[in-house]
């Protein structure tokens, strides 16, 4: 049987995309549909390498979001200082780290029991 796409399906691989199209490294996606305590159906991981480039990643997830399915995100933490930008979409939870704040709270050990998907980053 073909599993339907829910609209959290969707919404995380635009979420994935505008990560991409800014060469976000180490992309990450975590289903947490099967956990009962999950806050949310997905978490999105990845990192940049400046605070810039955080900047441009998360921007770029709000574009092709809005673009694609005139979503926004219900709110969007840390772009103050740009080491740890959430996004929040309710069902999907989105993480862009500088690389030494991700290691430091290591959100895919935390999560571990999802399903996790990793992309290739792209040159």
């Amino acid at each position: 049987m073909v599993k339907k796409s829910s609209i959290a399906d969707v919404l995380a691989e635009i979420v994935v995309k505008g990560m991409q199209e800014k060469k976000a490294k180490n992309i990450i996606k975590i289903d947490l549909t099967k956990i009962n305590e999950a806050a949310a159906d997905f978490f999105i991981i990845c990192h940049g390498d400046s605070d810039r480039q955080v900047k441009a990643i998360a921007d770029s997830i709000e574009d092709e979001t809005l673009k694609a399915m005139q979503e926004k995100p219900h709110s969007r933490e840390g772009q103050a200082e740009n080491r740890w930008v959430l996004l929040d979409y309710l069902d999907v939870v989105v993480h862009v780290f500088q690389k030494d704040v991700r290691e430091f709270y290591e959100i895919e050990d935390i999560w571990h029991d999802g399903v996790m998907t990793n992309y290739k980053d792209l040159d």
